[in-house]
């Protein structure tokens, strides 16, 4: 079973790496034994998460991933140290602040511009980076893409779920990650055979929301809960790994049965 589920030596790249679930799963695959890629906008969280223990395992690359000068920089700077990808993490997402203008307010206010950088973060970023980096993940015996989606990919919000909290749903969030999903599936139709490409979809984790909206949330989920960090990791391993060999085109969803209902 440890053979079956271990990363050791393959080169795995993830965005949005000093995240939640990209420091947790960062971690986790360097316990496993992979060299990681590690890219992300926040400079200070992302080398110091990994650094004093795992440097040797580690490249560390800072991008803003709205911007296609940044983009196409990095880009050039891995496919010159790199011969072969085995697996790509597509985590980074643009996901705003209520005081964004034009982000959570009714769509009627909801701006053009908020709209273009998240199309450009969570769906035009993984579009040009698995592009551009498919020469080496064609040396790969067997590599994997995992773009990492959203429930509000695949439902619409409930609004009244956000009254008097301050948060919102913009529409832009929805269509990015809905898009991301079917990018995945187009994907695992065109590339090469010992290519698989998957989408996870979680649902809502908790990170300190306003009570009221957990509150709300959580009767929504036949789990009883809002998920963790930790809830995702096992299934993106899986989906990296060679236990997950024959998975290909599928968008699975760890929410806790929020859209089973």
């Amino acid at each position: 079973m440890h053979d079956i589920f271990s990363l050791a030596d393959k080169n795995i790249m993830i965005t949005g790496a000093s995240g939640h679930i990209g420091r947790k799963l960062s971690e986790y695959c360097l316990k496993s034994g992979a060299n990681l890629i590690l890219v992300d906008i926040n400079q200070t969280s992302l080398i110091s998460d990994t650094s004093q223990t795992y440097s040797k395992q580690c490249d560390y690359y800072y991008c803003d991933l709205e911007q296609t000068d940044d983009l196409n920089q990095l880009i050039r700077k891995i496919q010159k140290k790199y011969i072969c990808i085995d697996g790509i993490v597509n985590l980074a997402a643009f996901v705003g602040t209520s005081d964004l203008d034009g982000w959570c307010v009714p769509f009627e206010d909801q701006s053009f511009e908020t709209w273009n950088r998240c199309i450009a973060v969570n769906l035009s970023a993984p579009f040009l980076i698995v592009q551009q980096l498919l020469p080496q993940l064609n040396q790969s015996e067997s590599a994997s893409i995992v773009n990492i989606s959203s429930i509000y990919g695949q439902v619409g919000p409930d609004l009244s779920l956000y009254d008097g909290t301050g948060m919102g749903n913009p529409a832009a969030y929805a269509a990015s990650k809905a898009g991301l999903a079917q990018f995945s599936r187009w994907l695992s139709t065109v590339t090469d055979q010992h290519i698989r490409v998957n989408t996870v979809t979680p649902g809502g984790v908790y990170r300190g929301q306003d009570e009221t909206f957990v509150e709300k949330y959580v009767k929504k989920v036949p789990a009883g809960r809002m998920a963790s960090e930790q809830d995702m990791l096992g299934i993106i391993i899986l989906l990296l790994s060679d236990a997950g060999s024959y998975i290909n085109g599928q968008d699975i969803n760890v929410d806790g049965g929020f859209t089973a209902w």
